[in-house]
This record gives structure tokens, C-alpha cells and sequence, in this order.
């Protein structure tokens, strides 16, 4: 009688081979974005899990960093947008909310990979918000501006 294997490789799988892969390599997210032709910003929110690739460039990033076949299919597949937080209500800052959790880690390894080991902060801290024109229906920019500030060592 002929078994069904199902591949068990998870979400966390690829993303901690994606880690180790790029760590292995020592390409920074903006090299291998430039290399599969991605912004680096939406690469990191989908290698880590927030974002699905479109096949091709789950198969060109899997094939940079030398990942297993069945690392492409997870990368392709709708992700479950979940963090640990509450969230309010009000439809506009729910939104705020959401960037944040879907983004944030993606910023923040950004970040640190440019800066090193620190944070933006959000007291010597400014921001814009602009309307963008767009045939589409308008935009609105936020421009966030924050101090670096490196963690001490103690």
C-alpha cells in the first residue's frame, strides 16, 4: 500500500532557515531584495511570515539563499497576520495598529542592520502626513522621523 508523506516543514521552519541562510551568507535584506528585485521592506515582512510571495520570487529567494523546495511552497501561502496586542477599534488607527504589527519587525531588523544594536525614538521624534495624488484615489504619506539611539552595555 502507497503512503501519503506530507511535508511537516511550518512557517517557523523557513523562517528560522531563512535566518540562518542569510547569516550563513552575510547578505543584508536590502542586497538580497536588490537581488530578486523586491523592496527590502516588503522581502523581510514576507521571509518572515507576514506577507506571501508571488511563486517566482519565492523561488529566486529560495534559490539565493539555497532553501528546499518545500520552503517555496510555504513562502507562497496566504500568511496569518497575528501579533500579541490589543487592538483598538477606530478603523484609522486599527490601520496604524496593523503597520505596526506586520511591519514592525521588519523595520526594526532594518534598523538595527543599518544602525546596529538600538532603537528610533519617539521622543527626539517627528512625523508628516501628506496627501500623495495618485490616479488611483489619493494617498497619504507618513513620514516618521526618530534619533537612533544605540542600547548601552553595562
Amino acid at each position: 500500500m502507497n503512503k501519503i508523506t506530507i511535508d511537516e516543514t511550518t512557517r517557523d521552519d523557513v523562517t528560522a532557515m531563512i535566518l540562518r541562510a542569510k547569516k550563513r551568507t552575510g547578505l543584508g535584506w536590502a542586497q538580497m531584495a536588490e537581488e530578486i528585485g523586491m523592496s527590502p521592506v516588503w522581502l523581510h515582512s514576507a521571509a518572515t511570515g507576514m506577507n506571501a510571495f508571488p511563486e517566482a520570487k519565492a523561488r529566486a529567494f529560495a534559490d539565493l539563499l539555497g532553501l528546499p523546495d518545500s520552503a517555496v511552497e510555504v513562502l507562497t501561502e496566504s500568511p496569518l497576520k497575528v501579533w500579541e496586542q490589543a487592538v483598538p477599534t477606530d478603523p484609522c488607527i486599527y490601520r496604524l495598529y496593523e503597520i505596526v504589527g506586520v511591519y514592525g519587525p521588519t523595520i526594526k531588523a532594518l534598523i538595527n542592520e543599518e544602525f546596529g544594536n538600538g532603537i528610533m525614538s519617539a521622543i527626539d521624534f517627528s512625523m508628516d502626513v501628506e496627501r500623495e495624488p495618485s490616479p488611483k484615489g489619493d494617498r497619504v504619506r507618513l513620514t516618521m522621523s526618530g534619533k537612533y539611539l544605540a542600547y548601552s552595555n553595562w
